[in-house]
């Protein structure tokens, strides 16, 4: 007879040899039949940088479980501001995920701190300006190609200052966004990842950019 005490050691020997993420295999795709997980950090170690590439020499480091953003060197912007190209002078942290699939699936858990937004920013692009998810204090927006397509909606926001669970499913014609539970689903012939293979990270002039996890799937 197995008893109660039993049970509950044989439970625990099952979880103890579980993968380290078991749980992100129940997560459960809206968009998509199946998952193929293509890359998994919760940043405990140095930043993979054959998916991450930091831009505008701002300034990125991986400490205590978290990718921390910050703006580029007041050396760096200046010089930048000098030049023919000051509107890359890093005011504001910017890293790329590579590597992501033209069908995919990527949850993450990040924040963005500023005292307040800024038009357009915080944002998140999905392939480099094709599709910009941006947020406000009132509204989320979806950007198709800057100019081509303009979605606003009401929800689901993106507060600063705070963590957030974050989801984007997308596929062709479709993008899925989910922030701590709510949920919009945006539908337009001109959402296409084709040629595309990143997910900008910008942040507020002079704020900073948080992740604690992040995992990418290709959707099938």
């Amino acid at each position: 007879m197995i008893t109660p005490c039993r049970l509950a050691v044989l439970a625990l020997a099952i979880f103890c040899t579980l993968p380290a993420h078991a749980a992100d295999a129940e997560y459960k795709p809206e968009l998509f039949q199946s998952l193929k997980l293509v890359y998994s950090d919760d940043f405990d170690g140095a930043l993979n940088t054959e998916f991450w590439e930091v831009r505008q020499n701002t300034t990125w480091a991986v400490k205590d479980g978290v990718l921390s953003g910050s703006p580029s060197s007041k050396e760096f912007q200046d010089k930048k501001k000098a030049s023919a190209d000051p509107s890359h002078a890093g005011l504001k942290p910017v890293i790329w995920l590579r590597k992501v699939p033209e069908n995919f699936v990527c949850t993450m858990r990040v924040r963005y701190d500023a005292t307040t937004y800024e038009k357009g920013f915080p944002l998140f692009d999905l392939g480099h300006h094709i599709h910009t998810l941006s947020f406000s204090e009132k509204a989320t927006t979806l950007a198709i190609k800057k100019n081509v397509e303009i979605l606003p909606v009401a929800e689901p926001l993106f507060a600063l200052n705070q963590w957030h669970d974050v989801v984007i499913e997308l596929k062709k014609g479709a993008i899925l966004l989910k922030i701590d539970g709510r949920k919009h689903l945006f539908e337009s012939k001109n959402i296409d990842m084709a040629g595309q293979a990143q997910i900008d990270f910008k942040a507020v002039d002079f704020g900073t950019c948080q992740i604690d996890s992040i995992r990418l799937w290709e959707g099938k």
